[in-house]
């Protein structure tokens, strides 16, 4: 069973407990809910973990409880009641920055009696925590990141289910021992993307929270709070086009927009926050950003940030497209991942029109092209690729991504006055992926015309993503990937709308023609696409000029030209979205060089911007200040204003689990390990299982004793329970049998 499902069961058991309290029991969800609404948090909530289902009761008015016996194993998560919350948007670019603030009360255990309680926090599209403070009765706690080497000298270590990612886009934090009736007052940071269409920004946040949070009784106040900024660039006009909630305007002023929401509640937003917003450019815009460094970086040259808009679709022209798709087929894609795959490239296929070419080529240990050649995207050639995928797409044997790219190649060698993409979609990794990059690369340099562009999709966490997100800057393509199979579809088409809508290709800009130090992300400048603004980010020493000349390519294959304004920007936002992109590139960059310098940097860059990486390791640090009433030991004047003594600060740090995607598990893959099946931890525990039976047979007890086999017990139902507890008393008897029979020899 995997984590997310484990905390869904968990929530379910708590659910079941906190019955015994509730003055209207909380509702549960029938099987068909159940397959259809999910118990994973939908918003920032807090569980309080109960391991003794005795200490579960109303700490303002103790009640009769009947008796229970035994323990929750695994622990049930019983939701603790909000009594506030405030939220706080700043979007910058295409990134917005949230904060939640809320407090929350351990309503459900006893006075007398402690628990741990585990924050959730879900985040938005390509959601990263940037850090937690939670406030409790003489103590608080922090997150903090540290490099990973430094990280290797903190002996304690959190589970996995105490702090990390539950799934990639939901944060968990367990505080410990908080004291039943207790208020926690919790601030949560993260940043997320904003989706991009038709000239429009759309802001989506998990803001729906279950009823059985709402405090029960109506004379208890429910204070709900909202502030959100929107900040596209001081030249362009922003308007407010939608939004979920009832938000009074601000303010309104060139690039800005500021709205705010304040109202008692009887009950907390049962509905994602949602908003929308317009930039009026109708035509290709953009600027440049100049932004000091701070007084603690160590990087001490400027930074610029680069950026344009591509304006409105409905008086665009895009180029004409030839496409092949790449499809990984091996074992491990049976079942839901394939099937959403082939999904979405029909669907993808579908949105083609007749003058653009395609083809399809799926690969397992070898390569199965659906034609040679590119097919015009006609109602008949879609039919015939539907059948082919129908009938031969079928999910089996191992990984080879080379073979496949390289015939992906030969069949768009051909073209000349189009833009030629390859999609490729895999699940796994492979051992010659720096091959992979090279050779990719030494191909694309000998083209004459427009390169091709190589856009990747991981699936899963078994494939390398560094390696498809460097494959893509090598192919000046995207990258885009999908941790749940629910989401393979949506993705991928999200990508591929990227892709098919391309307004500028082949674009620089004349910075190189000025005498500047330069360090640019990506290094290689993706296409502008209508579905998405185009950022580049990088560092700088010399004198920047005031104006620079972006040029490019157009759809009907004349030239473009246009003079972006530079500015100096003093918004401490702008950093925090150009680094997640830097860390981002530069990661790939290690995996592919093994550099140790360019590590160093990211980890300064990650540690100094709270910002996720490969390389450093969250942790969180408790702080306990004691304080204690004057003695009799104290001065006369001291005794007379009843002061108080305070202690030095007791801080406590427990490292997090990991919160990066790692680098692959080709041993994974070679096993054809399918998403969803077991998680890596899993794999590699029945990794150890194997290696151990291989090596000594008297080494596989001490794995079959485990916590794992003891909580593979404390999941059967009666009747197993019931029939091995039988099995057992025969055996024992049977052992007695035998013992008695010696003696009697």
């Amino acid at each position: 069973m995997s984590m997310p499902e484990e905390f869904e069961r968990a929530v379910e058991d708590g659910l079941r407990l906190a019955k015994r309290i509730a003055v209207v029991p909380p509702k549960l969800m029938t099987d068909m809910e159940k397959s259809v609404q999910s118990l994973l948090p939908s918003a920032p909530m807090v569980f309080a973990v109960i391991d003794d289902p005795r200490i579960v009761d109303n700490p303002d008015v103790p009640s009769y409880q009947p008796h229970v016996h035994g323990r929750c194993q695994p622990s049930a998560l019983i939701p603790l009641q909000m009594n506030g919350v405030t939220l706080e948007v700043d979007c910058f670019l295409d990134t917005a920055f949230v904060t939640v603030s809320g407090s929350w009360r351990v309503h459900c255990v006893m006075v007398s009696r402690s628990c741990d309680c585990r924050i959730a926090i879900p985040m938005g599209d390509q959601g990263s925590i940037l850090g937690i403070e939670v406030q409790v009765p003489g103590i608080s706690y922090r997150t903090e990141l540290t490099a990973e080497d430094e990280s290797k000298g903190i002996e304690n270590i959190a589970k996995p289910e105490d702090g990390g990612l539950l799934k990639h886009n939901i944060f968990t934090l367990t505080v410990p021992q908080v004291d039943g009736g207790s208020n926690l007052s919790i601030k949560a940071r993260w940043s997320q993307k904003l989706f991009y269409h038709d000239g429009q920004f759309t802001l989506t946040i998990p803001y729906s929270f279950p009823e059985f949070v709402t405090p029960a009784g109506m004379k208890i106040c429910k204070t709900e709070k909202i502030l959100l900024n929107a900040n596209a660039f001081p030249e362009i006009a922003v308007f407010c086009t939608e939004t979920s909630h009832p938000l009074k305007k601000l303010q309104h002023e060139s690039g800005k927009l500021s709205f705010s929401y304040e109202s008692d509640v009887p009950r907390w937003s049962s509905s994602d926050f949602k908003f929308t917003y317009s930039i009026s450019p109708r035509q290709i815009c953009g600027g440049i950003l100049l932004q000091s460094p701070g007084v603690l970086d160590t990087d001490q040259r400027k930074m610029f940030c680069f950026f344009m808009y591509p304006g409105e679709q409905q008086i665009r022209k895009f180029f004409r497209k030839e496409l092949v798709f790449v499809v990984d087929i091996s074992e491990s894609m049976h079942g839901k991942a394939l099937e959403s795959a082939k999904e979405a490239l029909l669907s993808c296929l579908g949105k083609l029109d007749p003058q653009d070419m395609f083809s399809v080529i799926a690969f397992n240990d070898d390569i199965h092209p659906f034609r040679s050649t590119l097919e015009p995207a006609t109602a008949e050639s879609i039919g015939l690729v539907t059948e082919w995928m129908n009938t031969i797409v079928v999910a089996g044997g191992g990984t080879n991504i080379l073979p496949p790219l390289n015939k992906a190649l030969e069949i768009l060698s051909k073209s000349r006055d189009s833009v030629r993409s390859i999609i490729l979609m895999t699940d796994g990794a492979v051992e010659d992926e720096r091959t992979i990059c090279d050779v990719i690369q030494k191909q694309l340099k000998d083209q004459k015309t427009i390169s091709p562009r190589i856009h990747t999709f991981g699936i899963g966490s078994f494939c390398n993503h560094y390696f498809l997100r460097m494959l893509a800057m090598v192919g000046k393509g995207q990258y885009d990937a999908a941790f749940d199979p629910n989401s393979i579809e949506e993705r991928i088409e999200q990508l591929f709308a990227r892709i098919s809508s391309i307004v500028l290709t082949d674009i620089t800009f004349g910075l190189h023609d000025h005498d500047l130090d330069l360090e640019v992300y990506p290094s290689r400048v993706p296409d502008l696409s209508s579905q998405s603004p185009l950022i580049v980010s990088g560092k700088y020493r010399g004198k920047f000029p005031a104006n620079v000349n972006v040029r490019g390519l157009l759809p009907d294959m004349n030239n473009f030209s246009l003079d972006l304004m530079v500015q100096e920007s003093n918004d401490t936002l702008l950093n925090k979205v150009v680094v997640k992109q830097q860390i981002d590139t530069l990661t790939a960059q290690v995996w592919f060089s093994k550099s140790k310098e360019l590590e160093e940097k990211i980890v300064n860059l990650s540690v100094q911007n709270a910002m996720v990486s490969e390389y450093s390791r969250m942790a969180m640090i408790a702080t306990e200040k004691e304080t204690a009433k004057a003695g009799s030991t104290l001065h006369k004047a001291s005794k007379k204003k009843n002061v108080h003594k305070k202690e030095p600060k007791h801080k406590k740090k427990v490292l997090l689990q990991s919160l990066g995607v790692g680098f692959g598990n080709i041993t994974a893959t070679v096993d054809n390990i399918p998403l969803g099946c077991c998680d890596t931890k899993h794999h590699e525990a029945a990794e150890a299982l194997a290696e151990a039976t291989s090596n000594c047979c008297e080494k596989l007890g001490d794995f079959l004793c485990c916590m794992c086999c003891i909580r593979a017990c404390s999941r059967m139902n009666d009747q197993c329970a019931i029939a091995v507890a039988q099995l057992c008393g025969a055996m024992a008897c049977l052992g007695c049998y035998f013992c008695c029979s010696e003696d009697d020899e």
